[in-house]
């Protein structure tokens, strides 16, 4: 048997990261070993990773000498930034050079690039429409991923980028879940009206990175974008419904209201959704499900999703019921 692959993970342990390592150990004839990188290499999440089989390599974005070392010998990359680690855009567009310049130093062949839409294509800063964050974005956390994709080019570095969609784990880890309203019943906010969001598994967008990598070098050089549904508002808050056993309404609320919200990253979120809103078309039209289920057969819907997951939304108690 020739010699396996070796598939360098960036962020292994986090939620994209983490659903390549365990696809790639998942499929021991795939051709492919897998290269766990992590800050931590002492942690409950590497340790798991090690158990399952996974070589763990500590690394650091930040430091890119860290970075060329985890990449050496390696085939392919997955490389992915941290904003909400940070809420920096600046510094997610230094880490994106840092492995762009790491992956072309240590040769590597194949690079998956996360990334997102750059809305200022879309919103100029001169657009009013959106409040201008940062001086110089409308959505942080896009502008800045889609921006560094021409670093990946300029260097030459052999890259797919890959557009993600929303994280449906967000319910569970981000507060995204229903909460009660005004008048006491469950409701999800989803501040597009009613146009629809692209969403995935996060586990999902791992999956479908194999998927790519398994390809060989057909999408080097493009851009493909991946989703396991395009649901409005409304038909996630009926799906959590059926999942929960308890009324969730669809809270369409304005995204400057959101933007009010005053948590940290509520004017960047704001400013995505509706972006999201405004240009549903293009962006879902960019994250074809078809496409992301060739890559990946057991690609998640949000009902499956829902039926393995729901108990894992947090939830307010329901109100004693009143003789």
């Amino acid at each position: 048997m020739s010699e396996r692959k070796i598939i360098a993970v960036v962020g292994a342990t986090g939620a994209q990261g983490n659903g390549l390592v365990r696809a790639i150990l998942a499929d021991p004839k795939g051709g492919f070993a897998v290269r766990a990188i992590t800050r931590n290499v002492n942690s409950d999440q590497a340790k798991a990773l090690a158990k399952l089989g996974a070589e763990i390599v500590a690394a650091d974005v930040d430091d890119a000498a860290s970075l060329e070392r985890a990449f050496s010998g390696a085939y392919g990359a997955y490389c992915v930034t941290f904003f909400w680690n940070h809420f920096s855009p600046e510094k997610e567009k230094v880490q994106a050079r840092a492995m762009a310049q790491a992956a072309k130093r240590a040769g590597v062949r194949h690079v998956i690039w996360s990334t997102l839409e750059d809305t200022r294509k879309w919103v100029p800063l001169s657009d009013n429409r959106m409040p201008t964050l940062m001086g110089q974005y409308k959505v942080p956390h896009f502008d800045a991923k889609g921006e560094a994709d021409r670093v990946f080019a300029e260097l030459g570095v052999p890259t797919t980028c890959l557009l993600t969609s929303f994280y449906w784990d967000n319910l569970i880890h981000f507060g995204m879940g229903p909460k009660p309203g005004a008048d006491g019943k469950l409701a999800f906010v989803l501040p597009m009206g009613d146009r629809k969001l692209p969403g995935m598994a996060a586990a999902d967008i791992g999956q479908c990175a194999y998927g790519i990598f398994k390809r060989g070098g057909e999408y080097i050089g493009k851009t493909v974008g991946i989703a396991g549904e395009h649901l409005t508002g409304r038909q996630m808050a009926d799906a959590l419904t059926r999942a929960l056993g308890r009324e969730v309404v669809h809270h369409a609320m304005a995204p400057a209201d959101y933007r009010g919200l005053g948590f940290p990253g509520a004017d960047d979120l704001g400013n995505m959704f509706q972006f999201n809103r405004d240009f549903s078309d293009d962006f879902c039209a960019a994250r074809s499900v078809e496409f992301s289920r060739s890559l990946n057969p057991a690609l998640q819907t949000f009902e499956s999703w829902l039926a393995a997951n729901a108990g894992r939304i947090p939830l307010p108690e329901p109100a004693p019921a009143h003789a």
